[in-house]
């Protein structure tokens, strides 16, 4: 049996009857959601180990590239074509050009080539991001400082009024990781059904979403692919559905954003009451 990444849960199984909710909002559906989108004039950034910018999967989208580097102590946000260091950020980026191949990719590479990094690059990064006026932001790592507690949620709330949409991907082990929790972001963890769209919203939060993220095929490293288990590939699913939303429609703030995604999500329902 395979160990499914931690806050996985509620999205595993074939009883879906704890996801249940009343009908969705009328008049959102799929096709009014995203219909015939493409992502095109959507901005998404990948905060991550960077983009191999000649991978097959990236379909040369990668319009800019920088990475998180300490000068004299400071993170410092540098122009960067080192590529991906791991293949990770390769493989998050693939995956939202699958969904939505017109999306223009920024890397922001703040994760090395042990996929560590420190959490004041991956604020710095971020921070780069929002202020470059990204329209969604994949935030396939997180942290879990307490003492960086703070600077996340303030970082967060700032690309909520900015109408940066960041799609963070929970912790694949048990414990509280940043900002993956925060209320702010679209917070989203793995389910095992090998469907790209298979999308599920959770009732009872702190994880909202549920995207596939078990066993998925992946770009890799060196033009390579693979198959990989974990939460970091069930957010960037959402990603892209985001961007093609975003694309359809445009100017929605996150909140409305998610509105959207919980409207059409494939919860069974309960029968509204009138």
């Amino acid at each position: 049996m395979v160990e499914l990444p931690a806050w996985s849960e509620p999205f595993q199984g074939d009883d879906h009857s704890r996801l249940a909710r009343a009908a969705a909002l009328s008049g959102i559906d799929r096709e009014w959601a995203w219909g015939g989108s493409t992502g095109a004039g959507i901005t998404v950034a990948i905060v991550d180990s960077g983009i191999e910018r000649d991978h097959p999967a990236v379909m040369g989208r990668l319009v800019e590239s920088v990475a998180v580097e300490f000068v004299e102590g400071e993170p410092t946000v540098v122009a960067d074509d080192g590529g991906d260091l791991f293949g990770h950020g390769t493989a998050c980026a693939g995956i939202i050009t699958a969904l939505a191949p017109d999306v223009e990719l920024v890397s922001v590479r703040v994760l090395g080539a042990d996929l560590r990094g420190k959490g004041a690059a991956f604020l710095a990064g971020l921070e780069w991001a929002i202020k470059r006026g990204v329209q969604v932001a994949n935030l396939s790592l997180s942290s879990k400082s307490e003492a960086l507690y703070g600077a996340f949620h303030e970082l967060v709330d700032l690309a909520y009024f900015r109408n940066v949409a960041l799609v963070s991907a929970a912790n694949n082990l048990p414990g509280n990781s940043y900002p993956s929790l925060f209320s702010s972001v679209f917070s989203v963890a793995a389910h095992s059904e090998p469907d790209p769209v298979r999308l599920y919203y959770n009732p009872s939060p702190p994880v909202e979403f549920g995207a596939w993220g078990v066993d998925v095929p992946i770009a890799w490293k060196d033009g390579g692919r693979t198959v990989a288990t974990g939460n970091s590939f069930a957010a960037p699913h959402v990603a892209g559905l985001v961007a093609l939303i975003s694309a359809r429609h445009p100017g929605l703030t996150p909140f409305e954003l998610k509105a959207i995604l919980a409207a059409v999500a494939d919860n069974p329902r309960t029968q509204a009451r009138g």
